[in-house]
């Protein structure tokens, strides 16, 4: 089960280690947890379609269904709605009803309930800052982190059905400066414009601590699904920016991996590893 803010998160963050596995026969659910209400219209192609902006929840919702097929993967919406992402300073306070300002333990019994339907043996989701930190990815983190205690437990959310204990939780870290710095550097070696300069003369300022980043996943076959399941969530990625200007040869060679930070686990691990699922398998 992968665990994510909004509609295009789940082909972003962890989408070729999902199209692998399903490759592998894996059952593999997306929990969505807000509809991208308050998202933007990122592509310049559709910015200014009025019939996008006045219904962009059932165009995020018809991009998401897309998203699915191409990966090959099940999907459930949680049902909460996109806090935005506040800007200004001083940042203004989020809208009333929103995501982020749920009560976590409230708000945790949805995917305690999904969980306990699912039976996964394994959850992704984002670190405490969230990847980056949009209050809803902020939220994800936090009902994550509650529903994978809770979901074993008999006592807890009683009213979400038979007790199912997950075996591990994974933080996504798939933008991890050793990546980027090794993706930047081979493309100035082949003489190529690099999309990852400026984000590397600030990534100091974004205050992102190292994590660790104890599994790769080679999944380096799957990145063209990747990006055709990105691509599906149309308005939010230019087919023309950064996320494609990396030739797909470099990429394959230079990082040929998904990146994860393993956070708790209920099974004996040896890290470092190169599958989600090991200890899991052998146990």
């Amino acid at each position: 089960m992968a665990v994510h803010a909004h509609p295009d998160d789940e082909s972003s963050k962890g989408a070729a280690t999902m199209a692998k596995y399903v490759s592998e026969g894996v059952d593999v659910l997306v929990a969505t947890c807000t509809g991208g209400e308050r998202g933007s219209v990122l592509n310049p192609k559709l910015q200014g379609d009025p019939y996008i902006e006045e219904n962009i929840h059932e165009v995020r919702a018809r991009e998401m269904d897309l998203a699915r097929e191409i990966l090959g993967v099940k999907q459930a919406w949680l049902g909460f709605v996109d806090s935005g992402l506040p800007e200004g300073d001083p940042l203004p306070p989020l809208p009333e009803g929103c995501f982020g300002l749920q009560d976590v333990d409230e708000a945790a019994g949805a995917l305690v309930k999904l969980i306990r339907e699912f039976k996964p043996q394994v959850i992704t989701t984002y670190d405490e800052n969230g990847g980056y930190p949009h209050p809803d990815h902020i939220m994800t983190h936090k009902i994550s982190m509650v529903a994978f205690e809770a979901a074993g437990d008999p006592e807890r959310y009683p009213e979400a059905g038979e007790p199912w204990t997950p075996l591990k939780l994974y933080y996504n870290q798939g933008f991890n400066k050793a990546r980027t710095l090794a993706l930047h550097e081979a493309l100035e070696a082949r003489c190529l414009e690099s999309p990852y300069a400026e984000w590397l003369k600030r990534w100091d300022e974004f205050a992102r601590p190292d994590r660790n980043i104890s599994t790769h996943v080679p999944c380096a076959d799957f990145f063209e699904i990747r990006d055709k399941a990105l691509l599906a969530h149309a308005t939010q990625i230019d087919p023309d920016g950064g996320w494609f200007r990396v030739p797909m040869d470099l990429q394959r060679e230079v990082w040929p991996t998904e990146d994860y930070e393993l956070a708790k686990s209920r099974v004996d691990v040896s890290l470092p590893e190169d599958d989600l699922f090991a200890g899991v398998r052998e146990a």
